[in-house]
């Protein structure tokens, strides 16, 4: 091809898959339940049988006593806000097309903290009252009807 050749998109160029995505979820056999329920607008918590106690990030054992006694549960969905970050850069797809985002900590109803993202928040402030809503099958959090 000299210089003033126009390049034309092959046959591979088109065949090429879209870019990955980095915030949806790749589910494995024991965090499917979580995802299904989310995609169907619902949150799930993991909660002990021999303590009660819930907790967050999904593991199939209680890290408050140890105990294999867990199940999945719905949760409230309720939440308060514990601390928050606006990104302001974020090359990864697609979240540079968001930006600027809240990535936030929020203390669910529940008992557990989780990482989320807050949406249709203008002015953070800690404690703030939160509700549970979905994109795309994942959880977001967003100021509480009053």
């Amino acid at each position: 091809m000299d210089a003033t050749s126009t390049p034309t998109a092959t046959t591979a160029d088109r065949a090429r898959p879209a870019a990955r995505r980095y915030d949806l979820p790749e589910p494995d056999a024991f965090t499917r339940p979580y995802w299904e329920a989310a995609a169907e607008g619902r949150l799930l918590l993991r909660c002990c049988g021999s303590c009660g106690r819930a907790h967050h990030y999904p593991r199939e054992f209680c890290p408050h006593c140890w105990s294999e006694d867990v199940t999945w549960e719905p949760a409230t969905g309720r939440a308060s806000l514990y601390t928050w970050s606006v990104v302001h850069r974020n090359d990864l797809p697609p979240f540079g097309d968001r930006v600027p985002y809240v990535a936030a900590v929020v203390d669910l109803a529940e008992g557990p903290r989780m990482m989320t993202e807050l949406v249709d928040t203008p002015e953070p402030r800690a404690g703030l009252e939160l509700a549970v809503a979905f994109r795309e099958g994942v959880p977001v959090f967003r100021p509480a009807a009053r």
